[in-house]
């Protein structure tokens, strides 16, 4: 691609393939950085849409939502205060640190986007099939030019995979709605595998009198991928009575984070959220990672193009894919040292005592559950706290300071 293809027709400052939050808070980045960049946002599918998800939203995500001037998004919403943890006959049922809220992506997202929209950018609907980056910017499907582009759409991730990066390891999930019985109202609840493991199902209180409840799995060369019968007998043997009256049934993969997540960028081209294998591999949690993530995405893109001025287009072409390492220092930055912590406690969690050990430790003292629910949240690290709570619980041992379980699971 030359100066010359790029100089045909309009060329957008930002151009974002993938409209669900980590797009959106690319955006709202970008815009918070310079109100007068052109972004425009792409997507296959028109919103509000449904999006398969446990739609699980942490306080932390609206916190930094809040950096980019969006507040009130979820003042309208009931938000869920505790966390119940099952395994086997092993439980905890404790109180949050701080709420969380429970919001089906096609409400979410679509507020998001319009919060993209109120800051400035533009949005189309189109599906993205093919991708060229060039020295003076990126071409997609022959059309739409951008001087930027950040791939934020999704695990399928079509300019993932424009930029030859491989998969990594991954879950598949199911995920319904069903009614919210009394016992599992302003909370949210995970029981973990006895069988196929590493593995959960979970209910979420919505807080309308229903519950996004579903089952998920590593998928593992060890045995065969699950049918859809076989993840629907599991949440039902994990949940019982859960699957009876469920709506709404859409399956998905979850594109699981390592201790090495895939690289973030390359040149022009950047990936934030689940586009860039970022999902939490003890919970599934995404959506803080595609917030945070994307918000980095915008901010480094604008930065770029306004340090690449009206230089000649050499020094402006330097300027602008100068974005990529930039993106990737602060993603490192934020994630690194959680990302290790998560990829070590994912692989101690494969050990049944281990895991065995964690629900002991958190139903005795409230500092380690919060440590915990930190770990799967957000960005926490494993904590000295939190690792003195598993190794004792590992060696049997009941410190003097231990405080019971609160409610019985």
């Amino acid at each position: 691609m030359t100066s010359d293809a790029l100089g045909r027709g309009v060329v957008h400052d930002l151009v974002v393939v993938g409209s669900g939050p980590a797009g959106a808070a690319t955006a709202l980045g970008a815009l918070a950085v310079d109100p007068d960049l052109s972004v425009l946002l792409l997507d296959r599918a028109d919103f509000p849409r449904d999006k398969s998800c446990g739609d699980g939203v942490a306080p932390h995500v609206l916190d930094l939502l809040a950096e980019v001037g969006v507040t009130g998004l979820l003042d309208d919403r009931v938000p869920v205060t505790r966390l119940r943890l099952r395994r086997g006959d092993l439980g905890v049922d404790r109180p949050m640190t701080r709420p969380a809220w429970v919001v089906p992506r096609r409400v979410l997202d679509a507020r998001l986007l319009d919060a993209a929209l109120g800051a400035g950018a533009r949005w189309e609907r189109r599906r993205v099939r093919d991708l060229v980056v060039g020295d003076d910017g990126v071409v997609l499907d022959g059309e739409v030019a951008g001087r930027l582009t950040v791939g934020a759409d999704g695990a399928h991730s079509v300019v993932r995979r424009a930029l030859g990066r491989p998969d990594g390891p991954r879950a598949l999930a199911i995920r319904g709605y069903a009614p919210t019985p009394a016992e599992r109202r302003g909370g949210q609840t995970i029981v973990f595998g006895d069988s196929r493991q590493p593995s959960y199902a979970w209910a979420f209180d919505c807080g309308d009198g229903t519950s996004n409840v579903g089952y998920g799995e590593l998928l593992t060369t060890r045995r065969d991928p699950p049918t859809r019968r076989q993840l629907l007998e599991q949440l039902e043997h994990l949940l019982p009575g859960t699957t009876a009256d469920a709506v709404d049934w859409r399956g998905h993969h979850l594109p699981l984070s390592t201790a090495r997540p895939l690289r973030p960028a390359h040149g022009r081209v950047l990936l934030a959220g689940d586009a860039a294998g970022l999902v939490n591999p003890l919970t599934g949690e995404g959506i803080y990672y595609a917030v945070a993530t994307g918000l980095l995405a915008g901010r480094a893109a604008a930065e770029a193009l306004r340090d690449a001025g009206s230089d000649g287009p050499r020094a402006r072409a330097t300027a602008e894919t100068a974005a990529g390492a930039t993106y990737t220092r602060r993603v490192r930055r934020l994630l690194a040292r959680h990302l290790r912590h998560t990829a070590l406690a994912a692989r101690l969690s494969l050990n049944g005592r281990v895991l065995d050990a964690g629900l002991r430790a958190s139903a005795r003292d409230q500092r380690v559950f919060d440590d915990l629910v930190e770990l799967g949240l957000a960005r926490g690290t494993l904590t000295p706290t939190l690792s003195r709570g598993l190794a004792t619980s590992l060696l049997g041992r009941t410190p003097p300071h231990a405080h019971p379980q609160e409610t019985p699971v």
